[in-house]
């Protein structure tokens, strides 16, 4: 009998076992870990978050998330569900040094088919760093009093079988080393390394599907100081330009807080970014367009450059499963992992919290039907992010992965003559940005008066130069243009 066993058995219950108090046990405590805690305190008398790492007090890297260390934005879609998980979260950031940026007011963006054009607030992002935004949620999390965290703890394998899982077996070494842990509902939140395919088969269940694309894309990032003045400066972005012969390279640069810069420049194979400190500034002045290097000349480095590999796309169908055990739900990185360029992931973490409350409302985490309806609103939620990431990497020189059918190529055509329209025309453009921020869903794309725009086409010429003011310029050090 393990330790938690002992310690569960030695204390006499009394009344029906119903009456038993609930525990829900959610596996890692980053960000998707965290959103889901919140939801099930509404459902559960106990919900106990376990991680691997150490978490840190205050906004420093940890080791189970290398990519902090990149370019983070939670788009607007992300941030309302947050939102209405944690009412008073977008507050909180701001008050810890996050902005909140207006999209496209605030935005510098050089799309494949030209540059975006700035105009009044459609959406918004909320621009900080990694370790900032999870900090803040997850301190909110754990002040909720059914609550707690167990670091630490390293998670072996579920409990239970192909019907049902019960709980977890884990080692805990500030707690009594290998042993189990009793659940009446178990959420696998560990991000891209997970094992539940694993584990679902030593329950005696098949094989989960699994979709991958990878582009090759290496991606690099350093901390610069902000000129005085220029701490708010808009969210830059080059976005790579796929389908051609040449590698697809872009870069990201976003004001984070504390009066910093954060860029994260990016290349698939043949063109990876490289961590040569000297190499940096070089390579964003080779992008199709040389405003990050012009930005970043003048400005202090704050740190080495940091370099990420972990980039594929990768999609885990567990919703196809035949039987799917009860109490037992994925979600996160774990069920869908997007290329970071696209900044998907944290959004569609906090999408699928929402769809999980939205399961659970009015439910009992006993229901053997529950966990299964949630992991098929789970996979629904990652539908439209995975079309945008996966169906627009596989075009790059070398990328792995299956092919689209030919349907799916005349789509992608269709998709870039909006892309184009949108540079010049200000109603595809609010379309888009609803679309891109997870505000509104993918066939807003192809609604009547959209597609009427694209037919029209653009009919002007997109801008050459990026749409930058003279005070902006200034600010930043730089002449007008």
């Amino acid at each position: 009998m393990s330790v938690e066993e002992r310690a569960e058995t030695s204390t006499p219950r009394h009344g029906p076992p119903a009456a038993r108090p609930r525990r829900a046990v959610v596996l890692g405590g980053g960000l998707a870990g965290m959103l889901a805690a919140s939801v099930l305190t509404g459902h559960a008398d106990e919900v106990v978050v376990l991680e691997r790492d150490r978490l840190p007090a205050t906004a420093l890297p940890r080791k189970g998330l290398p990519q902090a260390r990149h370019a983070h934005v939670l788009l607007s879609g992300g941030a309302r569900a947050m939102e209405s998980l944690l009412p008073g979260i977008t507050d909180a950031w701001l008050a810890a040094g996050a902005r909140r940026m207006a999209l496209p007011t605030a935005l510098v963006s050089l799309s494949a088919q030209g540059w975006i054009p700035r105009a009044a607030e459609r959406q918004f992002l909320i621009s900080c760093s990694r370790d900032l935004l999870d900090l803040v949620v997850r301190q909110r999390v754990t002040a909720l009093p059914r609550v707690t965290v167990r670091e630490g703890v390293e998670v072996h394998g579920l409990t239970g079988d192909a019907r049902r899982v019960t709980g977890v077996r884990l080692t805990d070494e500030g707690n009594g080393g290998p042993g189990t842990l009793a659940a009446d509902f178990v959420v696998d939140a560990t991000g891209r390394g997970s094992r539940a395919p694993r584990w679902l088969t030593g329950l005696g269940l098949p094989a989960v599907r699994e979709e991958t694309v990878d582009s090759g894309l290496v991606y690099a990032s350093r901390l610069f100081r902000a000129p005085p003045g220029a701490e708010d400066f808009p969210l830059v972005s080059v976005a790579p330009s796929p389908g051609r012969d040449l590698p697809g390279q872009g870069m990201t640069m976003h004001p984070v807080e504390g009066g910093r810069w954060l860029m994260t420049v990016s290349g698939t194979r043949g063109g990876e970014p490289s961590r040569d400190n000297d190499a940096f500034e070089p390579f964003a002045r080779r992008l199709r367009h040389p405003i990050a290097a012009d930005l970043i000349a003048r400005a202090e480095p704050l740190t080495d450059v940091h370099l990420n590999r972990s980039t594929v796309n990768r999609r885990r169908r567990f919703e196809r499963l035949d039987a799917w055990p009860a109490g037992f739900v994925v979600t996160g990185d774990a069920v869908a992992a997007y290329n970071p360029v696209y900044g998907h992931g944290m959004s569609v973490a906090a999408l699928d919290a929402v769809a999980l409350r939205e399961v659970l409302a009015g439910e009992v985490l006993a229901d053997p039907r529950v966990a299964r309806r949630a992991q098929r609103a789970l996979a629904r939620t990652a539908d439209a992010a995975w079309a945008m990431a996966a169906g627009e990497d596989i075009h790059y020189p070398g990328a792995v992965g299956e092919r689209p059918p030919a349907a799916t190529r005349l789509l992608r055509g269709y998709l870039q003559r909006l892309m184009r329209t949108g540079t010049v025309d200000h109603a595809v453009t609010r379309v888009l940005l609803d679309v891109m921020t997870l505000s509104a869903p993918l066939s807003r794309l192809f609604a009547p008066d959209v597609a009427l725009r694209v037919a029209r086409g653009p009919g002007l010429r997109p801008p050459h130069e990026p749409p930058v003011t003279a005070d902006e310029m200034a600010r930043a050090g730089l002449a007008a243009r």
